[in-house]
């Protein structure tokens, strides 16, 4: 396996190799991991995401999967890296993250068939899809204000080449305990499925990515919180979440909402039900 990131060196945007704790630039240049400042592994044209794939999480949402899978769509200037923050905008309660396997695509896909798939992917990395549920009410079911915010779509570290999907175990840590804990060996539809689905009638180009769905247990983080998305073989992805300066606008468009919807997704509803400890829903920090 090859594990390739994009950080800053000297000012200027570079792609580099992990060698260990050292990462390497095409002209020799070298600095320590812990000292890189991480941009996203990748500038996709789009990023596509599977709404629900683990068994887990089909589960605590209590419902079925559908016959195949589908799918929602978040914009690039989403885009966000690793041990960046994530912003949620002042007067927003329900910011929650969701721990995933990013596949990037390494050459045009289209018309392919599931077995022809692994040879379009170059290779994979870590998402965390963080939602805002407070636009939960919103866009006809669309996810667009839920998923698509600024800074929602943190990937990272790095993408690694080679790296083998099958039996791989994803944890999400929030300040240190471990609030998702799941394995590949849940998703209905694996990556090679995913790709091959979607390039039937969207061409997918190198550099897109698709999420691949969460496990269960996506709940709601807070300013000041640091969330840390680990995979086995492809590492940790870990940012942190801030408040944003300035309210959602008041004089335009759909305002924030804590409907009955909204407090479900976001803290998983059904709590008695379910073993999970009932949130306290004053806190909004």
């Amino acid at each position: 396996m090859r594990e390739f990131r994009r950080i800053l060196l000297d000012g200027t945007v570079v792609d580099v190799e992990r060698h260990g704790d050292t990462l390497v630039a095409g002209d020799g240049r070298e600095t320590a991991v812990a000292d890189a400042v991480h941009l996203s592994p990748v500038t996709p044209s789009k990023i596509v995401c599977v709404h629900l794939n683990y068994s887990s999480r089909v589960q605590e949402m209590m419902t079925t999967l559908p016959p195949a899978p589908t799918y929602f769509h978040k914009p690039v200037s989403a885009l966000n890296s690793h041990d960046a923050a994530v912003v949620r905008p002042a007067g927003c309660k329900w910011l929650n993250y969701e721990g995933e396997i990013a596949i990037v695509i390494g050459r045009t896909a289209r018309n392919i068939a599931p077995d022809q798939a692994g040879d379009y992917i170059r290779g994979y990395t870590i998402g965390n899809d963080y939602g805002l549920h407070d636009f939960r009410d919103t866009d006809s079911g669309s996810m667009l204000r839920v998923k698509g915010a600024d800074t929602l779509c943190p990937l990272g570290p790095g993408i690694v080449e080679g790296w083998d999907f099958h039996d791989k175990s994803i944890r999400t840590l929030v300040n240190g305990e471990v609030r998702q804990d799941g394995n590949t060996g849940e998703m209905q539809w694996d990556m090679h499925y995913l790709v091959a689905d979607i390039a039937r009638t969207i061409t997918l180009q190198p550099g897109d990515v698709l999420l691949s769905g969460t496990p269960a247990i996506s709940r709601t983080v807070y300013p000041g919180d640091v969330v840390e998305v680990q995979v086995e073989g492809l590492g940790t992805l870990r940012n942190h979440i801030v408040e944003g300066p300035a309210p959602i606008r008041t004089d335009v468009g759909a305002q924030p909402t804590e409907s009955e919807e909204v407090l479900s997704t976001a803290q998983g509803g059904d709590w008695e039900f379910r073993g999970i400890r009932k949130p306290d829903l004053s806190r909004t920090r």
